[in-house]
């Protein structure tokens, strides 16, 4: 996530930046830079999204105290509990006849 955090706030930067430029540009320069920034918005967008997906995807450490909590008697925990531990530590499971995979969120 911090790895999308520091591209959004390059993507903002070059954005303000092709905003200071626009003072006194031609109204070509102005099409051009109009053209970049909407790239540039795109690709924030897509990169705001992304972060508020897993935002919330991720398991607090509060979630993770009770995941312990539950992993150190897991003999004894219900089952129900057991399928709420395994909704806050698996994102997807995916499986075939020859193949398991599975998405972890921490």
């Amino acid at each position: 996530m911090t790895a999308k955090q520091t591209e959004l706030a390059q993507v903002e930067s070059e954005i303000e930046k092709l905003l200071d430029t626009l003072t006194g540009a031609t109204p070509v320069l102005i099409s051009y830079a109009n053209a970049k920034i909407e790239e540039l918005d795109s690709r924030r967008q897509a990169l705001a999204s992304e972060i508020a997906k897993l935002t919330a995807e991720a398991v607090s450490p509060e979630q993770i105290d009770t995941i312990s909590n539950y992993l150190d008697d897991w003999e004894n925990v219900s089952f129900e509990d057991k399928q709420q531990v395994m909704d806050l530590m698996i994102t997807v499971i995916r499986a075939t006849s020859e193949n398991l995979q599975i998405e972890w969120k921490i």
